[in-house]
């Protein structure tokens, strides 16, 4: 918990107007932290305060992700997983390169990507697979990406402010593909019980949805 922070016992304006500031630098400082994804957050750990905890958690995130994109430019299971690991390796070690005011962690470790793969194929006299010779392409790839993780976020976010009741049923049905009757059978409510548990909580993310159409 933040310490609680006292008014200047000197009221003149000069005081006021400082104290001001200092608390609205604050509140702009924790908005852009809330606004933050957790993957920026851990990316900023890891470039100030060296956070390996806060890298594993990026490595987690990114290295299946990463892998499958290297493997759909025609490379081996086996090389993909070493371009990652090299390309995770550059990202410890270059973190202090990294400017959330200027790209998206996912653009930024993608682009590291690419330019890896590019670095592999010229040393194996390969030539360059198209797909990496337009960075855009590759940026416009991060993007859908970054933008389908954020979808994907919301929708967590929603899931979780629905009752617990709501939820259960919903991710039983959308998310284990249950019918209403086998819910009903497993969960030992009554059929209504469920059908009204799911079209409150289907209600309920509509509204907290409405934001991503």
């Amino acid at each position: 918990m933040m310490p609680s922070l006292d008014i200047p016992r000197d009221r003149s304006n000069a005081s006021l107007i400082r104290y001001d500031r200092f608390r609205q630098g604050k509140t702009v400082a924790e908005t852009k932290t809330a606004q933050m994804t957790p993957e920026t957050i851990w990316m900023l750990a890891v470039r100030d305060q060296r956070d390996k905890q806060a890298f594993s958690h990026l490595f987690d995130h990114f290295a299946p992700r990463l892998k499958g994109f290297v493997m759909r430019g025609g490379t081996s299971a086996g090389q993909a997983e070493e371009i990652v690991q090299d390309v995770m390796l550059t990202v410890w070690r270059k973190a202090a390169l990294f400017d959330p005011e200027r790209a998206q962690v996912s653009a930024w470790i993608y682009q590291i990507t690419r330019n890896r793969q590019i670095d592999v194929a010229r040393k194996e006299n390969r030539p360059i697979p198209e797909e990496l010779r337009d960075a855009s392409e590759c940026e416009e790839d991060a993007s859908q990406i970054v933008g389908v993780e954020q979808e994907a976020a919301q929708l967590r976010e929603a899931l979780n402010n629905l009752t617990t009741d709501q939820r259960a049923v919903i991710e039983q049905a959308y998310l284990g593909e249950l019918s209403h009757s086998e819910i009903s059978k497993s969960t030992g409510l009554p059929l209504g019980t469920i059908k009204s548990r799911i079209r409150l909580g289907l209600n309920r993310l509509r509204q907290e949805l409405k934001g991503l159409r």
